[in-house]
């Protein structure tokens, strides 16, 4: 457990500094570094639709909103 309260596997591969300092939309790599999983998962995930955090289309790539990121981590807002 973290000072902050959220256990440190569930904020994946970034520190709770990392992830509040993200923009409000982020890359799919950025997503999957903060859950800890690689790239390609990710966009497998996304194209199941079973990735954990809402995912905007922009054009042909994807980008993830951040709140629902900090949702899906369980960091508080």
């Amino acid at each position: 457990m973290t000072t902050s309260g959220v256990p440190a596997r569930a904020r994946g591969g970034m520190s709770i500094e990392e992830l509040r300092s993200l923009p409000a939309a982020v890359s799919v790599a950025t997503a999957a570094r903060a859950f800890g999983i690689g790239t390609d998962k990710a966009y497998a995930l996304i194209k199941a639709e079973k990735f954990p955090a809402k995912t905007i289309p922009v054009g042909e790539t994807q980008k993830v909103a951040t709140l629902s990121l900090w949702e899906a981590l369980g960091v508080p807002a």
